[in-house]
């Protein structure tokens, strides 16, 4: 008689291999992929997508009416820690975040020092989520970096005022669209030294 039993691995879980409180850029990860995954782990999925915003006022209008955040909403960066932690937590228990920041700016208006800034509130909020044991996970793409010949040009093919941070498309191994979108400035491997 043979009593073995057929074994059946436990189904993968979704971003096993990404740390359950993190700011990360979106990478190899769609925005659809994502939202699976928090359906399959039963966690809120937030999304904004930022593409056509210019200024810090802008992004934090869009973010707010993205992620529905209450009227009351400050709409500035301390506002912004406020709305994604505390009051969420009081409303009861929380399975978990995972949050999508696709075209982040890249303009003057928006420069390296704000964007840094944005990202520091989510980190923030990745850590409050983090002490209390519930994952958070944020994850963010920069907007589609402009070639030499349109770097000051909007999409409506006005000159964008101010437009002073020069955008190192020389650089770049992969200029697809894609490739452009999943990339970060942070990411080495789409970034080459001039030789």
């Amino acid at each position: 008689m043979d009593h073995t039993t057929s074994y059946e691995p436990p189904k993968d879980l979704p971003l096993k291999r990404v740390k359950a409180n993190i700011v990360q850029s979106i990478r190899a990860h769609g925005a659809e992929e994502l939202q699976r995954a928090s359906t399959q782990l039963g966690h809120h999925f937030l999304y904004s997508n930022l593409g056509a915003t210019q200024t810090k006022q802008d992004v934090l209008d869009t973010i707010a009416a993205d992620f529905t955040f209450p009227a009351h909403f400050g709409k500035n960066f301390d506002a912004l820690y406020d709305c994604l932690t505390d009051p969420i937590y009081k409303s009861g228990q929380q399975a978990g975040f995972i949050l999508v920041l696709e075209h982040i700016p890249v303009t003057s208006k928006f420069d390296k020092e704000t964007r840094e800034q944005l990202l520091d509130i989510f980190r923030d909020a990745a850590d409050y989520w983090h002490d209390r044991k519930i994952p958070f996970r944020c994850f963010y793409s920069f907007s589609v970096a402009r070639t030499a010949g349109d770097a000051g040009v909007g999409k409506d093919g006005q000159e964008l005022e101010g437009f002073d941070e020069p955008m190192p498309t020389d650089k770049l191994v992969d200029v697809s669209p894609l490739a452009l979108r999943m990339s970060s400035p942070f990411n080495a491997g789409y970034w080459l030294a001039a030789s």
